[in-house]
């Protein structure tokens, strides 16, 4: 059995380099994702011209593409979100970085349709396991008063990455500067490029200590926790304030089973599984109703040409990454449980709005993307909060899982069976189809932002030890801690 203070000294840390290290070298994962997405649906026309150098068609690129890089991606998480439980944060998040570097530069060399499909489910499983051990990771290195802001944010530079895909598919989708084989290449070179540069930054973010003495390692989480005090001492030029937080008594046993995680996770805290599962569900929707036709729905029904439809998604992307940067703080100070509800019910009745308008034919392709953008400042904060409180509600020795779980079961729900049915809907042609799939996305939100105003939890300002004692904790709950 071992004492420790390790958390308590974590959470007291003054913000400074330090913490910024930890969040470029983990947290520029979701641009990485950001870009990935964007650019191969911005390339799915160019993929299936002649001459592209692949026997493949549009349908087949957002459809079967896209669902085959989502279920890579859940097959990812789920699968390396228990490593990283038992092999801890480190190890992994270098590993997935690693398989997703690997896949994304043999997309480029692809000759047909079968391999690009092979490809894209590497890539995606790479993407998944990375959800997993970063989100893990960064919740339990960052202090607990800004615990909320700083993953929205991180959350929230996925549409910095596809701000920059659709800006870089405008250039890379001009024939007269790149042939029709040579430019969706040089597109999967840039999530290579980028990926290397985390890669080498990665390199020098620690260990959770967290993961560390709970896997009978206590005093190399002493040490590491006793780094990140000089560096931040260093840093700010002033003594640390002092650890006022209990210590928790922690049991050394061997890792955990599947079955024991799930009880873990399902009877000991069946409420908080149920939101946990209807945030994921709902904003995989919500975004799959938007981002999926988007493309579709300018071409179709307002006659923006293909090669521009990245203005109006870079348009779209700026929204999405507003809502955290500038929401963020609000789920901190005012509070996780009325900041996510407002937003899931807000981004909800918007869509409807937007629904309504569209229907009655009274858009344009400005007045429609300036709809989805309001709606999408308001989900995108929602959605990054939802990562967030997965992460924050589960016991220690689950939080890997317990992400790759939520993120699995909502992703595959919204995000196969989403493309597949509102490629439908959107592609028919006829307005009132694209009204309902808006109408399905809104719908779902509602239901995740009434279930987080019933049962969500008050996390903010609160140590991760007070929401879910771990597992292997000694003795009695610290106080405050919930269950159920």
């Amino acid at each position: 059995m071992v004492e420790t203070r390790v958390p308590a000294r974590l959470d007291r840390l003054p913000w400074s380099s330090w913490h910024w290290r930890i969040v470029i070298g983990l947290g520029t994962v979701w641009i990485l994702d950001g870009l990935e997405v964007t650019i191969v649906g911005n390339m799915a026309a160019r993929l299936a011209e002649n001459g592209s150098g692949i026997a493949i068609s549009t349908s087949q690129v957002t459809t079967i593409a896209a669902a085959v890089y989502v279920a890579g991606a859940c097959s990812g998480a789920l699968f390396f979100g228990w490593l990283t439980d038992r092999l801890g944060r480190k190890k992994l998040f270098m590993l997935t970085l690693a398989v997703y570097l690997v896949a994304t530069a043999v997309t480029a060399l692809s000759w047909s349709a079968w391999f690009f499909f092979v490809c894209r489910f590497f890539t995606g499983f790479g993407i998944g396991g990375e959800y997993a051990a970063i989100n893990s990771a960064i919740d339990e290195l960052i202090p607990a008063r800004v615990r909320g802001r700083i993953d929205l944010i991180i959350n929230g530079s996925f549409w910095v990455g596809a701000a920059f895909g659709a800006f870089a598919s405008i250039a890379l989708l001009d024939s007269s500067l790149f042939a029709t084989d040579i430019g969706w290449r040089l597109a999967f070179g840039i999530g290579v490029v980028l990926g290397l540069v985390i890669l080498l930054v990665r390199r020098h973010v620690p260990e959770s200590p967290r993961w560390l003495f709970t896997h009978g390692r206590a005093q190399e989480a002493e040490e590491v926790v006793a780094e990140a005090e000089r560096a931040v001492e260093r840093s700010t030029g002033e003594p640390l304030p002092p650890v006022t937080g209990e210590p928790i008594r922690i049991s050394e046993r061997a890792s955990l089973g599947f079955g024991t995680i799930v009880r873990a996770v399902v009877v000991r805290y069946p409420r908080r599984t149920a939101l946990g599962l209807a945030l994921f569900v709902g904003q995989a929707f919500l975004y799959n109703a938007i981002t999926f036709g988007y493309a579709v729905i300018l071409t179709t029904y307002f006659g923006v040409a293909d090669g521009h439809t990245g203005y109006y998604f870079a348009v779209i992307a700026v929204g999405n990454f507003l809502g955290p940067l500038l929401l963020g703080h609000l789920f901190d100070s005012v509070g996780r449980k009325p900041m996510i509800a407002g937003c899931y019910l807000g981004s909800g009745v918007l869509l409807f709005a937007t629904a309504v308008l569209f229907q009655r034919g009274e858009l344009s392709a400005t007045t429609m993307t300036a709809c989805w953008t309001l709606v999408l400042f308001l989900a995108s904060a929602g959605a990054s909060a939802a990562y967030l409180t997965v992460s924050e509600i589960f016991p220690l020795e689950t939080r890997a899982l317990s992400i790759a779980f939520f993120y699995a079961v909502g992703t595959a729900v919204g995000g196969i069976t989403g493309p597949l049915l509102f490629n439908g809907l959107v592609s028919s042609g006829r307005p009132s189809d694209t009204t309902l799939a808006f109408c399905i996305g809104a719908a779902l939100m509602t239901v995740a932002g009434l279930v987080e105003a019933a049962i969500g939890v008050r996390a903010e300002g609160r140590s991760l030890e007070s929401l879910a004692s771990p597992l292997s904790a000694v003795g009695e709950p610290q106080k405050g801690v919930a269950r159920g």
